[in-house]
């Protein structure tokens, strides 16, 4: 029989960089779940996503047992990144402050369409340019 559900938690963590700390103590300490049992698994889980915040979904059962599903860092995190930059403009509309190759929107499209509403790739790269623009960054050929 499966397990029944008591609540699911949605945090944006640190990869590889989990402690008992805000925001992950509390949230699960509230709920009886064992804390440093997750940051383990969580650690363990992302030290290949190491240097983002990506956004987690935990499911706790009522007998205090968890399970959790990593997701991909943010569609701005990875623009940021390919674009070599630390933070997006104060006006897209004035300002452009990095550029991305479609090669590397391509790439962080793909790693993306998982997490993304749409199987396709080319809306989900009209999506993410999209972001792209409203960060200041232009998307070149």
């Amino acid at each position: 029989m499966a397990k029944k559900v008591m609540t699911y938690i949605k945090l944006q963590i640190a990869a590889a960089k989990a402690t008992p700390a805000p925001p992950v103590g509390p949230a699960l300490g509230q709920r009886g779940v064992n804390i440093m049992e997750f940051c383990k698994a969580f650690n363990e889980k992302t030290k290949d996503k190491a240097g983002f915040k990506v956004p987690v979904v935990i499911t706790v059962y009522t007998d205090k047992s968890f399970s959790f599903i990593v997701k991909q860092p943010p569609a701005s995190a990875l623009i940021m990144k390919a674009a070599g930059i630390t933070k997006g403009t104060d006006n897209p509309l004035k300002n452009i402050i990095g550029k991305i190759t479609r090669a590397q929107l391509m790439e962080i499209v793909n790693q993306k369409i998982e997490d993304m509403n749409t199987d396709n790739r080319e809306m989900a790269a009209h999506s993410i340019a999209g972001s792209a623009r409203s960060m200041g960054i232009q998307v070149v050929d």
